[in-house]
């Protein structure tokens, strides 16, 4: 079962400051909510291939590793990523250009590959999802906003 959610918020910066900070991948730790430590595995830190090992964590205990691939690569209006472990599917992060900023858009379709509960996991992580993702998206405002003007 694919589990689909999306949140946006307003972010006070123009779109190529909010994707520096977005693509800022070791310090996405301070503003995504189940991400503990986000590491580039990957010769490269920009574009298509870029991958990423994620240690998650869910409700603050570290659960596991997870890798990550960029798979679109358009600064600085959309990045989209491949999830690669029990959790499967796809992630979209989307910048437009707003009055006063950007309007930052996250998608998530994912799916739980765990076997025999997995949809019934499904069931219950998509609204923990929706949570984590809106909190993630408020942090990351008040991350933009705290590191001021450029």
């Amino acid at each position: 079962m694919t589990v689909r959610v999306q949140r946006s918020v307003h972010l006070p910066v123009p779109p190529d400051d909010a994707w520096a900070v977005l693509v800022a991948w070791e310090q996405q730790g301070a503003w995504m909510l189940d991400a503990d430590r986000v590491a580039v595995v990957s010769d490269r830190r920009e574009g298509v291939g870029v991958r990423l090992a994620v240690r998650t964590r869910i409700l603050g205990v570290f659960v596991f590793t997870e890798p990550i691939e960029v798979t679109a690569w358009e600064p600085p209006s959309r990045l989209e990523i491949r999830h690669g472990s029990i959790v499967r599917g796809a992630g979209a992060w989307v910048l437009r250009p707003a009055e006063g900023g950007t309007r930052f858009t996250w998608i998530e379709d994912v799916d739980l590959r765990v076997p025999v509960v997995g949809a019934l996991l499904a069931a219950v992580y998509g609204p923990v999802l929706g949570a984590l993702m809106a909190r993630s998206a408020r942090r990351l405002r008040e991350t933009v906003i705290a590191m001021g003007p450029r």
